[in-house]
């Protein structure tokens, strides 16, 4: 049975991207996968502090919520995350996150000793982002990070859902093409994660 984390990782419980994440986890679901979500804001999760003592085994020092989400991951073959574009990147709270990683990556390169620039990735990773703007490089950044993050989940980004133009809560329930699109996605990425694994 194959696994899935949804990180939700907007502030608000019911924004654009926690709807389309929602209708991606409903596809998920509905092609056979089991999907673990996590609302990043709901959850105690200091930064990074920079301790290094992940370097002895790979796994964070500082104990708080973050550990129930990356057991998750490490038992999953997908990585769903969605988040809002704040300043050309993704919300503190999905940022909070990412920065504890810091971790997995240690394990990933430093301690298991993958080659830096491997393409053998045991799971696969899927972004969801919204942001008010039309702008040509509204997503840029939060490509850039979402590749990244991924990389050091052991995951590549296997595809992403990009939409611009909704800020106001509730402005993707206005784009219904959009809430098609994100649960096609969910219900063809779990398929692509069956097969593959």
């Amino acid at each position: 049975m194959v696994r899935i984390v949804a990180l939700y990782g907007s502030p608000r419980k019911s924004g654009n991207t926690a709807m389309l994440l929602s209708r991606a986890v409903e596809g998920a679901r509905e092609a056979g996968a089991v999907v673990d979500c996590f609302y990043l804001r709901d959850l105690k999760i200091s930064p990074c502090l920079e301790l290094y003592g992940c370097k002895a085994s790979g796994r964070c020092i500082i104990e708080d919520d973050f550990h129930k989400i990356a057991d998750a991951i490490l038992q999953s073959r997908g990585i769903m995350l969605a988040s809002p574009v704040f300043f050309y990147t993704v919300s503190a709270h999905t940022k909070i996150f990412m920065d504890r990683c810091q971790s997995l990556w240690v394990k990933r390169y430093w301690i298991d000793a993958v080659p830096f620039g491997s393409k053998d990735y045991p799971r696969r990773g899927f972004f969801i982002a919204a942001g008010a703007t039309q702008g040509k490089k509204l997503f840029d950044g939060v490509l850039l990070t979402a590749r990244y993050f991924f990389d050091a989940l052991g995951a590549d980004l296997w595809d992403s859902l990009l939409v611009r133009g909704v800020d106001a809560e509730g402005d993707v329930l206005h784009r219904p093409q959009d809430l098609i699109t994100a649960q096609e996605k969910g219900k063809e990425f779990a398929r692509v994660l069956i097969e593959s694994f």
